[in-house]
């Protein structure tokens, strides 16, 4: 296996978070192990690593029950079809991912929408699967413009993917600093949640908000108008983060113009 998986034991819940290599910055896949079935989150960037957590979650000896996508970026999407059930995201998810069209990946390969099109909508509220309470919120701008939280608050545990960043890089694409420094501020008003589920990089605790605080006011005071000198200044700021080049993929959309 070229990911990694941590395991977090909650009781009649089972946490194995797969995390693709550094290749494609720590993107995770969440697989919740319910007493009778496996509830996949996000599908990751390379099919071959979606593959991985599905050959990993199919060795738990439960079926997967459903794939959610929590936001419209390919990291989390484009291995949708290999899980082989429904997709289910938040109605403007699915838009904003009708929208992009077809990916296209670095390899050359192209997938086709139709494999990733969200079937199912996500209605934010409360649902009970297989015995376990979920409660799924919608949250506007950040990272993405609009992104799935999902909460297991019986156990204590806030599966944020990426409204949160564990030791990567973060993806400022989306041009929201403030909109992601309010959500973060959200997230840490919450009580109760010991354990936070992040999009890039392992599992980890409350204390990762601080840092994410401080990357967001770096961040904002180190962009100007030269993506190459930002990404050198942050890179300097953060040596010890992985992913140096989603900074790149930022760039494209933070300086058009080629910096």
């Amino acid at each position: 296996m070229n990911g990694t998986v941590t395991v977090l034991d909650k009781g009649a819940v089972r946490i194995h978070s797969y995390m693709s290599p550094a290749d494609t910055f720590h993107t995770t896949t969440q697989l919740v192990e319910t007493p009778a079935r496996v509830i996949a989150i996000d599908a990751q960037l390379l099919p071959a690593y979606a593959d991985e957590a599905i050959a990993y979650a199919k060795g738990l000896g439960k079926p997967i029950d459903r794939l959610i996508v929590t936001h419209a970026h390919p990291d989390h999407y484009n291995g949708a079809a290999r899980f082989g059930v429904p997709v289910h995201a938040l109605a403007q998810v699915r838009e904003q991912i009708i929208a992009r069209g077809d990916s296209h990946l670095p390899t050359g390969q192209v997938i086709p929408l139709s494999e990733f099109t969200p079937s199912v909508a996500v209605i934010p509220g409360t649902e009970v699967i297989d015995g376990v309470t979920f409660v799924f919120e919608a949250v506007s701008g950040g990272e993405a413009a609009d992104e799935l939280l999902i909460k297991l608050p019986e156990q204590g545990v806030l599966i944020a993917q990426d409204l949160v960043y564990n030791d990567v890089h973060l993806y400022l694409g989306n041009d929201d600093i403030t909109g992601w420094q309010r959500a973060v501020d959200a997230l840490a008003a919450e009580s109760g949640y010991d354990t936070i589920l992040a999009g890039h990089g392992a599992p980890t605790g409350p204390e990762v908000y601080q840092g994410i605080r401080r990357y967001l006011d770096d961040a904002r005071e180190l962009l100007g108008d030269d993506g190459d000198a930002y990404k050198k200044a942050i890179v300097d700021k953060y040596p010890a983060h992985v992913g140096p080049f989603i900074i790149d993929i930022a760039n494209r959309s933070l300086f058009p113009a080629g910096n």
